[in-house]
Order: structure tokens, then sequence, then C-alpha cells
């Protein structure tokens, strides 16, 4: 597969899109008085809701967590929370903080998950972009070496991290996951308690309380699957966040 692409500036992939950020990009986002989301999905040791080729991948970037009589490993991510434009885009569709943009706003159009390969119809960028400009993909392989530098920080930024963002999660209050495939929980932190936390969770000691974890699910089927594994599940209605359902209708 070969690939062209030059940006044409139409400002499609700023707008209402969650961009994943790193711990100093979430904190410079709250600083900045953006929004962050907070999006959890999780897998439990038994593989269920995880295709198997997605494993070793998932794994690195997930923390083992407590829940019911198991284990669960859950990815977290943080991201700017983008329901319209971004609040950085200017009105000639330019970013504001350029110099300083988040790396996946850097590594765009390629994808940061190594099982998802590059789709252009799947992409907001319109026809023209495809058309023009530098290879971006030559023979299937990443042209530019810059760019599989920045790929690799943001996946080595996702392995690094989690464990510190579970601890945010944490001293938020955040303790319930959607299961990986079904769906995600979704948080919107006060952004002043956001950035608290942050702070101090870096400032304290690695060791604190294990939190036990709960899965909210689509259907009554998933949950029997993830009860019998011996995973708690949540029986309330939700207060502080949102489940976001992935599965068919």
């Amino acid at each position: 597969m070969n690939t062209t692409f030059s940006c044409v500036g139409c400002g499609k992939c700023c707008t209402g899109h969650h961009v994943p950020l790193t711990l100093d990009e979430a904190r410079m986002w709250a600083n900045d008085g953006g929004q962050v989301i907070v999006l959890i999905e999780a897998f439990l040791p038994n593989g269920l809701g995880l295709p198997a080729a997605q494993r070793e991948h998932a794994e690195r970037r997930s923390a083992v967590v407590r829940s019911g009589k198991s284990k669960a490993l859950v990815a977290i991510t943080f991201a700017a929370y983008n329901a319209g434009p971004c609040h950085n885009l200017n009105a000639d569709n330019l970013c504001g903080i350029y110099e300083r943009r988040p790396l996946v706003c850097r590594i765009y159009p390629m994808e940061i998950n190594p099982h998802i390969p590059l789709n252009t119809a799947a992409k907001d960028c319109p026809p023209e972009s495809w058309e023009t400009g530098p290879q971006l993909i030559l023979g299937g392989q990443l042209v530019d070496q810059e760019l599989a530098g920045l790929i690799e920080r943001s996946r080595q930024a996702d392995r690094d991290e989690i464990g510190t963002k579970e601890r945010i999660c944490a001293s938020l209050g955040i303790h319930t996951t959607a299961l990986k495939g079904d769906g995600f929980t979704a948080y919107l932190p006060d952004m002043s308690a956001f950035a608290n936390a942050i702070d101090q969770v870096r400032a304290q000691p690695l060791q604190q309380e294990t939190v036990e974890w709960q899965f909210h699910l689509s259907g009554d089927d998933i949950a029997r699957q993830v009860t019998d594994s011996g995973a708690r599940v949540v029986t309330e209605a939700p207060a502080n966040y949102a489940f976001i359902s992935l599965r068919a209708a």
C-alpha cells in the first residue's frame, strides 16, 4: 500500500474528536482552560473482552486492579474533550498552540494502536488530502522516521503512565470501567480537582491503598459472563459518568 498525504487545513480533525493526551499534556490542557474526558475500558485475565492478537499491546498499557474475586486489566485514557471545535482552533482553522500541540495531533493521520491500520476512508480529511503531498506510506511501511518515533513515544507514555493514571482515578473516586469491546465509561471531572489530583499523585510515593474496580456492562448476557469470571458488576445507575456502548443495537 502506498499513501501520500498533505494537510489542507480544513480543521475537521480538530472538531468533534477527543484527543488522547499524555499526563503532561493533560495537565497543560487543564491549565489552559480545556476540559479533559476520562475514558476507561478493561478486560479480564481469562481474555474476556480481548481478541487474542491484541493481548500483548493491551496488557502493556493496562493497570492490574482488583475486581471482586478476580483481577482486571484497566486501560485509562485522558483525552482532550472536544464535543465541537477544539478550543485552541482559531477562526482560520489554525492551531493556537501549534508548537506545543499534543503528540497525537502531531501523529495524525497515522494510528497509535499497532492493530489499527491507516484507513483513509475512515478519516475526516477531504479527498484532496490524499491526492498530493509527500509519501506517507510506501510498500505498506511508514516512510517518515521522525513520525515513527513520535508514535513510539505515545505508545511508551501509555505504558509508563498507566499506574499514575489509575492512582489519579482513585483520588477522584473513579473506579467503574466498561468491558473492552463492549463500551467505555466516560467521566468529565472538575478540572481544578483533576489538576490537583495529578499534582498530588505525582508528589506521593507509589504505595497506595488498593481500590476495587467494578464493571458496567451493556446487557445481562455480558454481565453474567463477567460475574461468572469472579469480577464485580455495578448494579446501580451511574451518578458521575456516562456509559458509551459499542454493542450493536
